[in-house]
């Protein structure tokens, strides 16, 4: 049996900081955020800064307005994914390659995630596409993404504004679990 997707979704977390304990990422003084640790730095005329996934009280309420203005309620497993913790962008190794799983830095970013979302369901709306919730882009091809279906909770590989192409997991919890790290891979996408 598998373990609840909050679960799931803090294994992936402890398996994170043990491959990459003290992960960095650029410094944008436009968007802090909770999970920064320490001061930014400069190294090869970069401006990084260190910072730790943080956990955070669970909150369906981050979703009420998206689901009042798209008139549906959005998947459960949406709401602990994005709900779970404020992280940095993750690079990961998926069973089919590359990509870079999404995740909420800051309150600001959950609000561009929901207005993103309103764009997102308007389009699929009018490309007679089901509704679903991107949480990771692919690395090759690059402009693929991977979605909950909105109705049956099954991860999907898309191209924007296209039938989704197939099925990747049964479920965001399955696929979380079958991922590995890269090595070395510590300055994930840039926001």
């Amino acid at each position: 049996m598998q373990p609840p997707l909050h679960q799931t979704i803090e294994d992936f977390f402890r398996r994170f900081q043990v491959s990459v304990p003290k992960p960095v990422c650029a410094w944008d003084p436009e968007w802090p955020s909770p999970c920064e640790t320490f001061d930014p730095f400069t190294q090869d005329d970069s401006r990084l800064i260190h910072w730790q996934p943080l956990p955070r009280a669970h909150s369906d309420d981050d979703f009420a307005g998206l689901e009042r203005a798209i008139e549906r309620t959005i998947h459960a497993d949406i709401k602990t994914y994005y709900g779970a913790f404020w992280s940095n962008n993750i690079n990961v190794i998926s069973p089919d390659g590359r990509c870079s799983l999404l995740f909420l830095w800051s309150p600001r970013d959950r609000d561009r995630l929901i207005e993103n979302l309103v764009g997102h369901a308007f389009a699929c709306k009018v490309n007679k596409t089901p509704f679903s919730v991107f949480f990771a882009c692919t690395e090759d091809p690059d402009d693929y993404y991977l979605t909950v279906n909105n109705d049956t909770g099954v991860v999907q590989l898309e191209a924007p504004a296209q039938q989704p192409i197939r099925e990747v997991a049964p479920s965001l919890a399955e696929f979380l679990i079958s991922l590995s790290m890269p090595e070395g891979d510590t300055v994930p996408t840039q926001r």
